[in-house]
């Protein structure tokens, strides 16, 4: 990867909401890409911590953070922004924009961070934006990302969907050695990837959690991605989109990898643990566990067949005990692939 010598396009600055993991690297992301940040945090002791320690030792303990990144507690300041990264889980996103809305520059873009549907109406990302935040230009930024590797410098590329002027700008803004932004204008497919994946890597962690092998990992995540797929084209987004980095890309990486919050709580499952004890305060936060429902939702509204997820979404309510989840896919009726 190599440094993006064109500037003449990016944003002057960069505001980022949120800072979590993913928001506190990505406001690194963005300060190596010479871009001024202010990181807006609802908690004070994280702010103070930054700006005393430059650190965020609660979120992201060990990333030394530049003084070009100002934390702050006011929406306000760091929403007085050319363009905005909006880094909330899926499940506040709807409420996170309203306020930023209220407080950013009318017209100026956010991009959504986050990756997931919204599970009480089963809506992507890019559609709560639309409800939320109507006088703004939404964009999607989504890929195979951790946190900490992206934080750390390692080589990191994610895809970022908007219209295509603003994803060039956004690129141009973000991009430099270790940070690879491809542009698109596919909003549907970036989003609809980045959430689907989640579920299936819970899959995916089921199965090796039970025991049942790599050539059975291998089979759900290949049928897994068809569904994803599936789905993805009947919502209209693009078949490319979706074989690249924010659909089978970030599929393969969160459904395969201990460092996904996603697997290890799939993986926990297998191993017996109860999902009240995984979702009790204090965990780690797994997004496809509220994205399974609203997944299901979804596909049954546009008439499109989901065994896998269906069958993660039951168990996930404890109405179909594991064993006899993998029993109900291996069962199906056998067809052409």
């Amino acid at each position: 990867m190599t440094d993006n010598k064109d500037r003449t396009e990016a944003y002057e600055h960069i505001g980022v909401i949120g800072a979590g993991a993913w928001g506190t690297a990505l406001a690194l992301v963005a300060a190596r890409a010479g871009r001024p940040v202010r990181l807006w945090a609802r908690e004070p002791d994280v702010v103070e911590t930054i700006s005393k320690s430059r650190e965020n030792t609660a979120f992201l303990p060990g990333a030394t953070l530049p003084a070009t990144i100002e934390a702050t507690t006011d929406i306000g300041l760091a929403a007085d922004a050319p363009a905005l990264l909006i880094a909330a889980p899926a499940q506040r996103l709807r409420t996170m924009l309203e306020a930023v809305a209220k407080a950013a520059p009318r017209g100026i873009p956010l991009v959504i961070c986050a990756k997931g549907l919204e599970q009480a109406t089963g809506k992507l990302v890019t559609e709560v934006f639309a409800e939320a935040a109507p006088d703004h230009v939404p964009a999607v930024l989504s890929g195979p990302s951790f946190a900490r590797d992206a934080a750390a410098g390692l080589p990191t590329a994610v895809t970022i969907a908007a219209r295509m002027d603003i994803a060039r700008r956004l690129q141009a803004s973000l991009s430099h050695a270790s940070f690879r932004p491809y542009a698109s204008d596919d909003l549907t497919g970036v989003a609809l990837g980045g959430a689907a994946k989640n579920v299936y890597a819970i899959a995916s962690g089921i199965v090796d959690g039970m025991g049942l092998g790599e050539s059975a990992r291998a089979a759900l995540l290949a049928r897994s991605f068809a569904e994803l797929a599936r789905l993805g084209l009947a919502l209209g987004g693009r078949s490319e989109t979706l074989a690249g980095l924010s659909g089978l890309g970030d599929l393969v990486l969160t459904a395969t990898s201990p460092s996904s919050r996603n697997f290890r709580f799939g993986r926990e499952m297998g191993r017996g643990r109860a999902v009240k004890d995984l979702l009790a305060d204090g965990q780690p936060l797994a997004e496809g566990v509220a994205t399974a429902p609203a997944l299901v939702l979804r596909a049954r509204t546009e008439g499109v067949e989901l065994p896998i997820a269906e069958t993660v979404t039951k168990a996930l309510a404890g109405t179909l005990p594991l064993d006899s989840a993998i029993l109900r896919l291996m069962s199906r009726p056998l067809k052409s692939e």
